[in-house]
């Protein structure tokens, strides 16, 4: 009978140290595809709204490649329909919510 009590703990802390808990824990990059933004201004209300979020640590948009791409704080989540409702709010078409790991900056700078 110790037996049982003994994997059954075990079992519970493998399942509490498993890479589905790890992964609330890593800060992604969300990019999203914005069709509709030509200008800065455009661009504008996107950022200040998304920077004031709090599961938000950075918010940077690509005219060129019509991108805004968020940085999540560690441990927290912005939800894609947050993302795609605030984007038509503000007058633009939302294409594709998009997860990535790749660091902020990384997707920030990569080629179009």
């Amino acid at each position: 009978m110790n037996h049982n009590i003994l994997f059954s703990l075990i079992v519970a802390w493998l399942f509490a140290a498993s890479p589905a808990r790890a992964s609330t824990e890593r800060v992604m990059t969300v990019k999203t595809t914005v069709d509709g933004m030509v200008c800065s201004f455009c661009a504008q209300g996107l950022v200040g709204y998304f920077k004031k979020h709090p599961a938000v640590s950075n918010v940077h948009v690509d005219l060129e490649r019509k991108l805004l791409i968020i940085e999540e704080k560690k441990g927290a989540a912005i939800k894609d329909e947050e993302i795609t409702e605030f984007i038509k709010k503000s007058g633009f078409e939302p294409k594709k919510v998009e997860r990535v790991t790749e660091s902020f900056e990384k997707v920030k700078t990569a080629k179009k």
